[in-house]
């Protein structure tokens, strides 16, 4: 089992090669964002990164986020979501609750309150389903900003969500007209 420190660093390597740029380290991912673990450990290997199999299980399991997973045969892994690569997570429509909210930091609050949440590079806008969740996203960018989204409202009106198998909401964007600014915490 990996320690605390290693495990974090591996994680962030992970998210890098697995999310962004697998071709870092000589990598493809399929079109669903998997690929083989033989192949992540040689490419690993090749690139002088220690990552054996047991520790690649241990980033998987531990990973409070649930950041990754191992296919259901056990040979291939892949980053839940966040991906700025193109792929198709292949994830089912599904009905949001009432409310969601998106954390982020003060310093993007007055562009997001005018133009709405834009995926960016990333695939899909991330949104979680508990404010304490997006508050931790949030202080990830200086002093958070919590917007709380109406996501059954965006979804009445046409607008397609999918839940991730680590619970985070995925959309294309949030206009405006379907949020309020709240600061929360200290």
């Amino acid at each position: 089992m990996l320690g605390a420190d290693k495990r974090v660093k591996m994680s962030k390597f992970l998210s890098y090669v697995l999310r962004h740029h697998p071709e870092s380290i000589g990598l493809t991912l399929d079109n669903h964002g998997w690929i083989p673990i033989k192949d992540l450990l040689e490419a690993c290997r090749e690139n002088k990164t220690t990552l054996t199999r047991d520790d690649l299980q241990d980033i998987v399991d531990m990973c409070p986020k649930k950041r990754f997973a191992v296919s259901d045969d056990g040979k291939k892994v892949r980053a839940n979501q966040g991906h700025s690569v193109k792929i198709d997570l292949d994830y089912t429509l599904a009905e949001p609750p009432e409310l969601l909210y998106h954390g982020t930091g003060m310093k993007a609050k007055d562009i997001i309150t005018l133009a709405g949440i834009d995926k960016m590079q990333r695939t899909h806008v991330h949104l979680s389903s508990d404010i304490l969740t997006a508050y931790s996203v949030g202080q990830r960018h200086g002093k958070p900003v919590i917007f709380v989204i109406a996501a059954k409202k965006m979804y009445d009106a046409g607008y397609v969500f999918y839940l991730s198998d680590n619970g985070v909401w995925l959309t294309n964007d949030v206009p405006p007209q379907y949020f309020i600014r709240i600061e929360y915490g200290p």
